[in-house]
């Protein structure tokens, strides 16, 4: 800044005087990354959710397929199963089972060492009692 004396109506003055106005300056277009961030984060959520109406769409489409094929099966179900009379039982001769051919199975004693041949048998037991209350 300069400085000027400047002499009005007989006294000195010291004046500033401002430097020259500079023409308006252009702002600078500022990309932030969190708009950056943001615009791409919008774009996600787009596609998430057009994938979302995708498979929405395909599932209903598959229900409504499935729908159909179960409908047609049952159409053509009825169509081929006739429904049969069912044969009467004989009545005049009643069923009588028979007495098996084969040879009914022979017990036999398992093998090895048995729980109750440790154990006193109960007829053991009373007698043990009884003799016990005599005496």
């Amino acid at each position: 800044m300069e400085e000027l004396l400047v002499e009005a109506e007989g006294a000195q003055q010291i004046c500033l005087i401002k430097p020259l106005v500079k023409k308006n300056n252009i702002p600078i277009d500022l990309k932030l990354h969190s708009d950056i961030r943001a615009m791409e984060r919008a774009r996600f959520a787009h596609q998430v959710q057009e994938k979302r109406r995708l498979i929405k769409q395909y599932k209903m489409e598959r229900e409504r397929q499935q729908k159909l094929e179960e409908e047609e099966e049952i159409k053509r179900l009825r169509k081929e199963l006739i429904p049969k009379a069912q044969l009467m039982p004989y009545f005049d001769r009643p069923f009588v089972p028979r007495r098996s051919k084969k040879q009914p199975t022979v017990p036999r004693e398992p093998n090895g060492p048995s729980r109750l041949q440790h154990l006193p048998s109960s007829v053991e037991k009373v007698e043990a009692l009884y003799h016990q209350r005599d005496s």
